[in-house]
């Protein structure tokens, strides 16, 4: 089979240092020589080439060329291919009931093969994805996009692959070639876990949730006024205080050190990178509660339980306080491999704006001393932003000139307006549960705005790339995460991925992956203008 690869550039830096997570054999095996295998009917249930969400650049079915999955198949992988191979290994096991051995070399008749393209591009997502009778072949310029094609490839099985037993049938992918790559490099989703705790168990699944649909960063909110979710040394207190609480009074939680790495582990695993954020110097009281010497005043206020915002600060004239956001973004950034580093920035309406943009020249500075990108919501870019900075746009108005003097400096825009992207927001106006003051945002809201366009002069060029941020004031329960998630996170992860597509293709792709989600045990919501 030839193999070749398209090209093509994104704007974020890829994913960094991919584990391998699978204990299979790893010894080469000599390929078998065989005959061109006879024609595979293609199951009714089985996917076309196009029924993928994000949908691909490119498909190309050829119908005499469908490719049958079984008990001999191996996944061969070459050097750099090995993290890709382990998970697809990992997702395709337990339905198929197949051993699916990941073996080192590049000769695997009967068989998916992984290749990386020598010298390419780190940043290039771009694969290419080869169904034939006699194999797969699956090649990138990059690591992150060998996952890209990987999450293809798992769309292209039948539904059933995603049941967590054996199932007895017949495991065709429809023939074709899929060439594909992103629109922008940042495709994020958010689970904030100040407000609700949520375990190491259920931040895996989201992960594996997300990444299926080509999302590739998560942002993870570790603490907030209700609770601070990290373990830092030398300040104990934070989760031996600021952690024992959440909206509602319930008993909170953190992670350790040896948890949040697990986390980011996984994630890579799965091609998706954690971005942590810790909101300052507004959205602080449960550092205040922790620690009387932050505080102006020297004394500690009570714990908040509630959801409204904008009372905390940081006391901005304290030495210790600039002690305190060092020890935190030294720690966070040698925890996580990834590029960036979220520094919140937004609602700190008890603090002056002078007083803010003074914060703001002393710790930005930090982040980027501790080698990391930061990413601030918009509010912080009325503050002097360093050149790598991302900046996070939220609000639902469609003009905002500090935003727009960052983008027109060179600094990079990640879109996340909330009347399209806030998965914390109901569905319809009549749902009993989510937020409202952004409006409804149903998954044609979701899935029907231009990333270049929403926000005056933050055009082509400007835009990082899109994220779904998960408020959890009113999530209480992984249930509720995966109902409002899902099936607006596939609408934004297709805006992010994809380009000129249509709402009516759109909801009939999504309407096959209830199937798929059904399988997965995944609670979602059956929006009213998807044909499920």
């Amino acid at each position: 089979m030839v193999s070749l690869v398209v090209n093509g550039c994104t704007d974020d830096p890829p994913t960094q240092g991919v584990p391998s997570v699978s204990a299979q054999a790893t010894s080469p095996r000599p390929a078998t020589p065989t005959t061109t295998p006879e024609p595979v009917r293609l199951p009714e249930d089985a996917p076309a080439l196009s029924d993928v969400i994000p949908a691909p650049e490119s498909a190309r079915p050829a119908k005499d060329d469908n490719f049958a999955l079984t008990k001999q198949s191996d996944i061969s992988v070459a050097d750099g291919t090995r993290a890709a191979g382990d998970y697809l290994a990992d997702v395709l096991r337990p339905a198929t009931g197949f051993p699916l051995r990941v073996v080192s070399g590049e000769d695997n008749a009967g068989g998916i093969q992984l290749l990386l393209r020598e010298g390419g591009d780190p940043q290039d997502e771009s694969y290419r994805l080869e169904v034939a009778r006699d194999g797969v072949t699956l090649s990138a310029a990059s690591q992150s996009g060998l996952f890209a094609g990987a999450h293809t490839l798992r769309q292209l099985l039948p539904a059933d692959v995603e049941r967590g037993e054996t199932v007895d049938r017949e495991w065709v992918l429809a023939g074709g070639v899929v060439e594909d790559q992103p629109r922008f490099g940042y495709r994020g989703a958010m689970l904030d876990v100040a407000r609700h705790f949520f375990g190491v168990d259920v931040v895996k699944r989201y992960i594996d949730r997300v990444a299926q649909y080509k999302v590739n960063y998560l942002h993870l909110h570790l603490a907030d006024d209700q609770g601070w979710r990290i373990e830092i040394d030398g300040w104990p207190r934070l989760t031996e205080v600021g952690a024992r609480n959440e909206v509602g009074g319930g008993k909170g939680g953190f992670y350790t050190k040896q948890q949040y790495r697990e986390i980011v582990a996984y994630a890579q695993s799965r091609g998706v990178t954690i971005v942590p954020e810790i909101d300052m110097p507004g959205h602080t009281n449960a550092a205040l509660t922790s620690y009387a010497k932050l505080n102006c005043d020297g004394t500690a206020p009570p714990t908040y339980t509630d959801t409204k915002v904008g009372f905390s600060s940081l006391c901005i004239d304290k030495p210790v306080t600039y002690d305190f956001a060092n020890d935190v973004i030294t720690q966070l950034a040698e925890m996580t491999p990834g590029p960036y580093l979220h520094i919140g920035g937004d609602e700190a309406n008890s603090t002056k704006d002078a007083d803010y943009r003074a914060f703001f020249d002393k710790v930005l500075p930090m982040v980027v001393k501790a080698g990391k990108r930061p990413i601030g919501w918009h509010e912080y870019a009325k503050a002097n932003v360093p050149r790598s900075g991302v900046v996070q746009y939220w609000r639902i108005e469609t003009a905002d000139a500090p935003t727009r003097r960052q983008a027109d400096s060179g600094r990079r825009v990640l879109m996340s307006p909330a009347d399209k992207t806030y998965l914390d927001m109901k569905y319809e106006e009549s749902n009993p549960w989510g937020n409202s003051w952004a409006g409804a945002v149903d998954v044609r809201t979701a899935y029907e705005w231009e990333p270049t366009k929403e926000l005056a002069g933050v055009g082509d060029g400007m835009v990082l790339g899109v994220e779904a941020p998960l408020w959890t004031e009113l999530v209480t329960t992984e249930d509720e995460i995966e109902r409002m998630t899902f099936p607006r996170m596939q609408a934004i992860a297709e805006v992010g991925w994809s380009t000129q597509t249509k709402w009516a293709d759109f909801r009939q792709r999504l309407a096959a992956q209830a199937e798929r989600m059904t399988a997965q045990d995944i609670a979602f919501h059956r929006d009213s203008g998807v044909p499920w």
